[in-house]
């Protein structure tokens, strides 16, 4: 059995990872794109942070169906308020903001809430914890994205890091 707790929990990991990237990648570079067709780091940010947001706002609102042809603009009006122009540490302090606040409307919410089907935006019937799940393992995807725009920079991830430096202090 999957716990809610043990989601919301393992996503502000995830995320936090996901903030000290931003934080580590070169604030003049954020338009870096390793080829034309791929978003670029920055995009690639945002895109975590508002896919994240945007659809734990609409769940949190009580919405049951994404597959609706007014999804994206419905999903735009829970965007989270940052500059276009905003940097590194506005971008980092966002991510880390809107998981905060979004985990702990969730840890708030009932069972039954996350036990409630509901419609992903391919047509797919999931409960809200699943579809909880699958925006975490969409973090994780992009997540890795910025780590490898990290490595094309010869920067190391943070995740690695924190593993180097646990093997350094045995």
């Amino acid at each position: 059995m999957v716990r809610v707790q043990h989601v919301l929990d393992s996503w502000r990991g995830v995320r936090e990872d996901t903030a000290a990237a931003v934080e580590s990648f070169p604030a003049g570079e954020f338009d870096f794109r390793p080829a034309p067709e791929v978003q670029t780091f920055g995009e690639a940010a945002r895109h975590i942070l508002q896919a994240g947001h945007g659809m734990t706002g609409l769940m949190l609102a009580g919405e049951v169906n994404f597959a609706t042809p007014d999804f994206r603009d419905r999903l735009s009006r829970q965007a989270f308020p940052l500059a276009p122009d905003a940097g590194a540490a506005e971008l980092a302090a966002a991510l880390r903001d809107s998981i905060a606040g979004r985990t702990q409307a969730l840890a708030g919410m009932p069972e039954e809430f996350f036990a409630q089907t509901m419609t992903r935006m391919d047509g797919q019937q999931v409960t809200r914890l699943e579809m909880l799940q699958m925006l975490k393992e969409h973090e994780l995807t992009h997540r890795a994205q910025l780590f490898l725009y990290l490595r094309m920079k010869g920067i190391v991830p943070p995740t690695t890091r924190r593993r180097m430096a646990k093997g350094a202090a045995k």
